[in-house]
């Protein structure tokens, strides 16, 4: 695959930058930080599909980062711009961000270069086939060795036909579920995987609100989501649900901003219904009484609480970084922030919550997925009727002491049992707010100024003991 995205080479430079400038507070050995740093693996391939009676030639990479754990993970994206550097720096991400909240896996990315938008779906599902198809023959995919996700321009349906494919080249594995996650969920995937990624960034600013030096810091009056002012860059999947969630919780989106061009209102965008404008017309623009911003990108520079940049890689940059007016950048997209951008933001006393932090609630629960895969069983199907019967229990109790009877509503909801989703959300929400804490750890104790740094020290250290327990073979 041919290297001609500089945007690409930027991104993977930025992520080497952050990592050598947290490495440098570590004192493991040289030898084991250049590993932990440098990609394991890259796979490039170009294989031939048939489409409407001619033959095209589609570019596919695969990247492993690393193997101190495994399987490693990581999406696979569509998109014409899909270059090598880019693919590298993505899987970087994912092996600091699944140590930064405990998930076992190594860092993993892949794409094809072909656009999503303009291929058929009939073109989409045999070009997916076959890409999954190079990976199996190579076995570059597994539950134990490699499991993929969805990621830009990718989503649950084309989860689901890698998981097929696999089935079919691997008939009889009994975890073959495992090889993929982000599936539909009556083809083996869990409740909760599509907003996953949105709630953890929900679950993160909602933390990092609650944090009173934090919020002194980047003069925030209040430490709950209420009345706080949210610009959002990107209204896919992720952006739609971040926002969503936020919103649910008292915030205030003044800003959405998409491809097309953005929209702003200080009284507040009801995302749901912007994002049904969008879908029935093809368009942002024109919604409610919002003004229209013909450029997207100048809607990133106005004045908010928080800027929730979901979209792509290296959206603020050294050009436009000095007129950001936000006070906090949680980064809901991978890479969407330079280095050189950071220096300036910081420079300014703009708190970056980092992507490797923030958007990590998409692997989290992809984790609890793959482990749904491997167990074979549905999470709460063989407690939940027994956790309510305890319940009843409890309640007929209180009820026979105090002899006053409850509603059948307050009834209802103490008796409840866990169920798949809630045990999800659980998961997804004490990982957050432990990795959250973790990360302010690494900051006070080692006398660090931004959260990027002490979210990479803390991968890096956690990597580091891996690697070293594991030892040098042979």
């Amino acid at each position: 695959m041919a290297n001609t995205n500089n945007e690409g080479r930027k991104f993977l430079e930025s992520v080497h930058q952050f990592f050598d400038h947290a490495a440098s507070y570590s004192k493991l050995d040289p030898g084991i930080l250049a590993q932990i740093k440098t990609c394991n693996s890259v796979y490039k391939v170009s294989f031939p599909v048939e489409i409407d009676g001619r033959v095209e030639v589609f570019e596919g990479i695969r990247v492993q980062h690393s193997h101190h754990k495994l399987p490693s993970k990581g999406g696979i994206r569509f998109s014409m711009q899909v270059d090598e550097d880019e693919v590298k720096a993505l899987a970087t991400i994912m092996t600091f961000k699944c140590a930064v909240v405990d998930v076992p896996f190594g860092g993993a990315k892949g794409g094809v270069k072909i656009n999503p938008r303009t291929s058929s779906v009939k073109t989409l599902e045999k070009v997916t086939r076959r890409y999954a198809a190079e990976l199996i023959k190579r076995n570059l995919i597994g539950p134990g060795m490699d499991v993929p996700a969805p990621d830009y321009g990718t989503g649950s349906r084309e989860m689901a036909w890698i998981a097929d494919t696999y089935q079919a080249l691997k008939y009889g594995e009994t975890n073959a579920l495992g090889c993929v996650t982000g599936k539909p969920v009556g083809q083996g995937g869990i409740r909760g995987r599509a907003e996953a990624t949105g709630l953890g960034i929900f679950y993160g600013i909602r933390e990092a609100f609650s944090d009173s030096d934090l919020m002194k810091k980047a003069g925030i009056e209040g430490n709950t989501m209420e009345g706080k002012r949210i610009i959002v860059q990107g209204l896919g999947n992720v952006g739609y649900n971040a926002a969503n969630f936020c919103q649910q919780d008292g915030a205030i989106i003044i800003g959405i901003a998409e491809r097309e061009g953005g929209i702003y209102n200080a009284n507040g965008i009801d995302v749901a219904e912007a994002f049904k404008h969008r879908s029935e017309t093809g368009s942002i623009l024109n919604f409610g009484q919002c003004k229209n911003f013909e450029n997207s990108a100048d809607l990133l520079e106005e004045e908010c609480d928080v800027l929730l940049p979901a979209a792509l890689e290296n959206q603020i940059n050294a050009d436009n970084a000095a007129r950001i007016k936000a006070k906090i950048v949680a980064e809901g997209a991978n890479g969407p922030v330079t280095r050189d951008a950071e220096k300036i933001l910081l420079q300014k006393g703009i708190i970056i919550i980092p992507d490797l932090y923030i958007n990590a609630g998409g692997v989290t629960v992809s984790y609890f997925e793959w482990l749904k895969n491997l167990s074979n069983v549905r999470f709460g199907r063989m407690g939940k009727r027994a956790e309510e019967a305890s319940h009843r229990r409890l309640v007929n109790a209180i009820e026979s002491a105090s002899g006053k009877s409850m509603s059948t509503h307050e009834r209802s909801l103490l008796i409840q049992g866990s169920d798949e989703i809630s045990l999800v959300r659980s998961g997804l929400e004490d990982t957050m707010i432990n990795a959250y804490h973790e990360i302010r750890g690494v900051m006070n104790r080692k006398d660090i100024e931004d959260m990027r740094t002490a979210a990479f020290l803390s991968a890096i250290e956690k990597i580091g003991v891996s690697y070293e327990a594991l030892g040098i073979f042979p």
